[in-house]
């Protein structure tokens, strides 16, 4: 099939920061783009072909958004599944796979498909409801993740006693034993419809200490190649189990024991890989739309250390941004910022996010750590 300057049609569910770094890409290659979403505002709607307003949770407004595309992917995974199953037995392909999806978007089933598949991860236990976890004896410190609609940190807590419990909302969850890790690791597998298949390095991720979220994610991992490579293998094998086509980015646990426990996943470009758009010679949004159109995959090797640092609302601001001092940091050699188009901040909302490149790993951090503290995201008044 011809996609470029052509009649091929690409549909996107879902128009935030994720969707707009993707249309980078097919804006590159001339690949026709529509695109759904709830907000008006939302930060696709300048970038694409055809940007259509409407819930991504109806099976009425999937499928009628979905006729006439080629293919189909999404940059959330918030979406009525179901629709997705219609669009695909319609002769729509749809990627990541609706079945694999279902999997992945509630916490609970993917827990336990790693337990099937004998995939490492942490003991864990589901719950249909508050009152069935109230009932259990539980150990604590434990970890309360919501089975489903988790994103950027809610939908998760840190539980240390019984009296935690009692202002967890009354929805299907799940408890895991709380791990005592060294570093929380990422991969990033591509893997197109012919089954080729290829990872990203390695990356850490430092996380900020309340709000459960991403401040720096740094490649490659500081932990030695062996380790490296065994958390690829294990990456490999969860993309190859779960039969995805497109990205797949797996979050992992490198623990005391060194032990390597998957954490959880995500099928789509990730907040892990953005370091890839200055570092890597195929960032991660091309991949994704190579892996998606069946094309070769790209060159997955980094040209030097990069550094991405999260922006994010700074408390206790809410309303219409304003990005200070950032032209200090337009100002720095080997920094770029990324701007995602939200209109409004508050607390801990990812606004927009840069990277670092350097050669030299203690530069690219004293750079990541000037950049933290300088640019600070707030709002008028």
């Amino acid at each position: 099939m011809q996609y470029f300057t052509s009649n091929f049609r690409l549909g996107i569910l879902g128009g935030g920061q994720l969707g707009k770094m993707l249309l980078y890409e097919t804006r590159k290659w001339d690949v026709y783009t529509k695109v759904l979403d709830q907000a008006a505002d939302a930060p696709c709607r300048m970038s694409c072909n055809e940007f259509v307003q409407g819930d991504l949770l109806d099976y009425a407004t999937v499928v009628s958004f979905g006729q006439g595309l080629d293919v189909l992917t999404i940059e959330i995974e918030n979406v009525n599944v179901e629709a997705l199953k219609t669009l695909k037995q319609q002769g729509v392909k749809v990627f990541p796979e609706p079945e694999a999806l279902e999997i992945i978007r509630n916490k609970s089933l993917q827990k336990t498909f790693y337990l099937n598949h004998g995939i490492p991860t942490s003991p864990f236990k589901t719950y249909e409801s508050k009152e069935a976890l109230l009932k259990d004896a539980l150990h604590f410190p434990c970890v309360w993740k919501s089975a489903e609609f988790g994103y950027d940190g809610k939908g998760v807590q840190i539980l240390k006693s019984a009296e935690d419990l009692q202002t967890l909302p009354d929805t299907p969850c799940l408890i895991e034993e709380k791990v005592e890790f060294e570093y929380e690791l990422a991969v990033i597998v591509a893997r197109n419809e012919k089954g080729e298949v290829t990872t990203y390095p390695v990356v850490q991720m430092d996380f900020h200490p309340t709000a459960n979220q991403v401040e720096y994610v740094v490649c490659p991992a500081a932990i030695p190649e062996h380790l490296a490579e065994k958390a690829k293998e294990i990456a490999l094998r969860v993309a190859t189990e779960l039969q995805i086509t497109g990205l797949l980015a797996v979050e992992l646990f490198l623990d005391k024991k060194q032990n390597i426990l998957v954490n959880e996943v995500a099928p789509r470009p990730h907040n892990s890989g953005h370091y890839s758009i200055e570092a890597s010679y195929t960032n991660q949004f091309e991949q994704h739309l190579r892996a998606i159109l069946d094309l070769p995959l790209g060159n997955t090797d980094s040209k030097a250390i990069g550094i991405m640092v999260n922006l994010v609302g700074a408390e206790p601001y809410h309303g219409p941004v304003v990005y200070e001092n950032i032209n200090t940091v337009l100002a720095m050699k080997g920094v770029s910022v990324h701007i995602y188009g939200k209109t409004e901040t508050r607390p801990f909302r990812k606004m927009g996010h840069v990277t670092v490149v350097d050669t030299d790993r203690a530069s690219a951090y004293q750079k990541a750590k000037t950049v933290k503290e300088s640019l600070i995201v707030k709002s008028h008044g």
